[in-house]
């Protein structure tokens, strides 16, 4: 079975994995967010950084966020410079997604240990009033 925007995912995996061999463990979740955004532009990818995305409550606009990276207006990363992920990493790329059309959210740590957890949240279960 193939996964949703597979090839998409195993490049921007690969491409976590480089950064994190560059770079190591310790820096700001903003450097790692800075280097990843510029190899996943060097591998042509399109990408954007602290993208604005709008939260609605039944059909009202209640707040906004920031997502760390968004590619190919298909994926949202979110990063972390953490021990490890915890549960509450997990439940904040999910509520994302469930306020996008994206359907795909990678979590992403630059722990002690380099580790990622893929999430999706399908539009066709998301509701739009």
């Amino acid at each position: 079975m193939k996964l949703l925007h597979q090839e998409l995912i195993e490049v921007i995996i690969k491409t976590f994995y480089e950064v994190y061999n560059e770079l190591g463990y310790g820096f700001l979740e903003r450097v790692y967010q800075n280097s990843l955004y510029l190899e996943l532009k060097n591998k042509g990818l399109y990408v954007e950084a602290q993208k604005k995305i709008k939260v609605y409550y039944k059909g009202i606009e209640v707040g906004e966020y920031y997502a760390d990276l968004v590619v190919e207006d298909l994926i949202i990363l979110e990063l972390k410079a953490a021990n490890c992920i915890v549960i509450e990493f997990e439940n904040q790329i999910l509520n994302y997604l469930k306020g996008t059309n994206c359907e795909v959210g990678l979590l992403l740590n630059f722990g002690i240990k380099p580790e990622f957890r893929r999430k999706v949240f399908e539009n066709s279960r998301k509701i739009r009033i």
